[in-house]
């Protein structure tokens, strides 16, 4: 699978470096060599030796050493490998890559490169969240620098969210993908799926049926074809696909946050089924029935929408941008007004009726709108659908 290729793997100075000994044997069971930079800090968490012996290569820690200079200088270590890999990526990190710094032997290789980048963040969920970081990857981002998690979780420092590092196994799928040669190599696609939740009160909101199965499929099969893709879901219940970027929302405001946030981007997939209403009125304190037999009374408000937002960019759309149409009367009438109305490039329209068996379900049937018209798929799988779909974007991105 990977067999001759090699990586640079760069282990910065955090808790999660302990999986990168994982990480390396994972490499290797696979034919790849690793060649491993430690920061100084990474140090403090994993010893040289214990990294050496499982990449069995020679592990380098200094910039400044007479020896390593002379025997392969930092300008050629940055560039002898066909990825370079940064786990675990701390705020530190990714703030020292965003502004260009160079002041250890690292940050030095990163900055050296011409080779392409995959960050695996792991920071605490504060750290994550807090704006500066977030300016900071958005700017790699837009300078073409992957991404692989991070994932929600219990963290060392016993907070739970987003900033615990991807798993070992998910960092390679990810490599895995940055490193094949495929037609969607250097673009970056951003996918929306599964529902969003629109709260009431505490314990009751506004859903859906999707189950995020058609979204996680379509993000898969972009990585397959070597797109850096940036998952942005609601509370699906679809497992997450491995080896991309995933972010986890709620509501439909998060999920419009969360995909400006995620932009530039060649391709936008809008497969998310986003709630059209929220509950103006929600509660803090749960709603309690007063014997009455009188249900409350709620406030409606319309949701943004996601799919329009981006569609009607002035500066900054996506080459292309599709979104999806879930009908059950008149689908593609419905959906061709829809691809109108919102001002997408195409509309994947699906009949989700409930005799279809297609939300929630593993199989969908679709037909494609475009300038160029309409294309009907034969019924399939939603993993075939994905395929297909994503060799069309490809083609549509050449």
């Amino acid at each position: 699978m990977l067999n001759g290729r090699k990586v640079l793997l760069v282990i910065g100075g955090g808790i999660a470096a302990y999986k990168c000994l994982d990480l390396i044997r994972r490499l290797a069971e696979r034919g790849a060599t690793v060649t491993p930079v430690l920061t100084r800090a990474a140090t403090e968490f994993v010893t040289p030796l214990s990294v050496a012996a499982l990449a069995g290569e020679k592990v380098y820690t200094d910039l400044f050493d007479l020896t390593d200079e002379a025997e392969m200088g930092h300008i050629q270590l940055s560039r002898a490998a066909d990825l370079l890999v940064v786990a675990p990526a701390t705020a530190d990190l990714l703030a020292k890559m965003a502004t260009g710094q160079a002041n250890d032997l690292a940050t030095t290789l990163l900055l050296a490169t011409d080779k392409p980048v995959l960050v695996a963040p792991a920071m605490n969920v504060r750290m994550w969240e807090h704006p500066a970081t977030q300016r900071n990857i958005a700017t790699l981002k837009a300078d073409g620098v992957r991404f692989v998690g991070p994932n929600d979780g219990n963290m060392a420092c016993g907070e739970f969210g987003p900033g615990r590092m991807s798993e070992p196994l998910e960092i390679v799928s990810a490599i895995t993908a940055a490193l094949a040669d495929g037609p969607l190599n250097r673009k970056h696609v951003l996918v929306t799926s599964g529902p969003t939740h629109e709260p009431i009160d505490p314990v009751r909101y506004i859903a859906n049926r999707s189950s995020g199965a058609q979204g996680t499929a379509i993000a898969e099969a972009l990585a397959a074809l070597g797109a850096s893709v940036t998952f942005i879901t609601g509370p699906a219940d679809a497992e997450r696909p491995k080896g991309v970027s995933v972010i986890e929302v709620q509501t439909a405001q998060q999920m419009l946050e969360a995909t400006q946030n995620a932009l530039p981007a060649d391709a936008a997939i809008f497969a998310a089924a986003v709630a059209d209403w929220r509950v103006a009125n929600a509660v803090n304190s749960k709603i309690k029935k007063d014997g009455s037999g009188n249900m409350p009374s709620f406030d409606f408000a319309e949701n943004p929408d996601v799919l329009r937002t981006v569609s009607q960019m002035a500066e900054g759309r996506p080459q292309l941008v599709v979104g999806f149409a879930a009908e059950t009367d008149d689908v593609l009438s419905n959906a061709t007004a829809k691809r109108e109305r919102k001002g997408c490039d195409w509309i994947v329209a699906n009949d989700v009726s409930p005799e279809t068996g297609i939300m929630g379900g593993s199989e969908n049937s679709v037909t494609l709108i475009s300038d160029a018209g309409q294309e009907t798929w034969e019924r399939m799988s939603k993993v075939d659908v994905a395929r297909k779909l994503a060799t069309k974007i490809a083609e549509a991105l050449a």
